[in-house]
């Protein structure tokens, strides 16, 4: 058998990956993709949603991305000068209906847009939505993949990181149909291990320490928070919205 058809889990309904190379392979044999980046890209997702908003995933912080939130009506994230708005799901916690922003992350945006490029249905999953997610999905026929979005290492390459294996679990696991891969297996069990301490978990973890060091362990907080939002936020036209 051909590697490709292997990574692909062929034969399984239900498929997990990690990052850039498996949402490539995936995405054109799924129905629907749930991009997981729990710390933070889909976690603050999640929480503009749940307020009216519309986001917008955009690769980078650049220059573009600034010509882009202008070219849709909206506040490009991630600066003080920017209306406050940024990854932290904290900063998105007052966002008013029909406010439109643009929030650039090298993980989970990226993927949403490799994602879509391929798939008809992209939706942003975390901790905070797990089971309306996972609702969702159940409710397609045909393939679901769950893509966990993964950290980066300096030189580029992927960091596979809990909080994301946990949070994709937890999709996983809300699911309620079977024929899950044992990948999905994997991440469901993962899931089971840290449901009983979420916050702990993902506060010790290694993007956790990180965000804390930063003085931003609330947004931990917030990410830990399962089955808190009944949103699950849709790719519809290169934006993020409720339906």
């Amino acid at each position: 058998m051909a590697e490709e058809m292997v990574s692909e889990q062929a034969g399984f309904r239900v498929r997990f990956g990690w990052g850039p190379n498996d949402t490539a392979l995936l995405a054109p044999r799924s129905d629907l993709v749930v991009v997981v980046d729990v710390l933070r890209f889909t976690t603050a997702v999640t929480v503009g949603v749940e307020r009216g908003a519309l986001v917008y995933p955009y690769r980078w912080h650049d220059d573009t991305a600034r010509d882009f939130a202008a070219a849709v009506g909206a506040v490009l994230g991630g600066g003080a000068d920017e209306a406050g708005r940024s990854l932290s799901p904290v900063s998105l916690q007052k966002m008013d209906a029909g406010e439109r922003l643009v929030l650039p992350s090298p993980n989970g945006a990226t993927l949403t847009l490799t994602a879509a490029e391929h798939c008809p249905q992209v939706v942003a999953g975390s901790l905070r939505n797990a089971s309306a997610v996972a609702e969702r999905s159940a409710a397609i026929e045909g393939v679901v993949s769950v893509i966990a979005a993964g950290e980066r290492w300096p030189d580029g390459g992927l960091r596979p990181c809990v909080e994301d294996l946990v949070g994709a679990g937890a999709v996983l696991a809300a699911l309620s149909v079977g024929d899950l891969s044992p990948e999905a297996r994997s991440a469901v069990g993962a899931f089971a291990a840290a449901r009983s301490d979420l916050a702990g978990w993902l506060k010790e973890c290694s993007s956790g320490r990180e965000l804390v060091a930063k003085d931003l362990e609330q947004d931990v907080a917030m990410a830990a928070e399962l089955d808190c939002s009944t949103v699950c936020p849709i790719l519809r036209g290169g934006a993020y919205l409720a339906e």
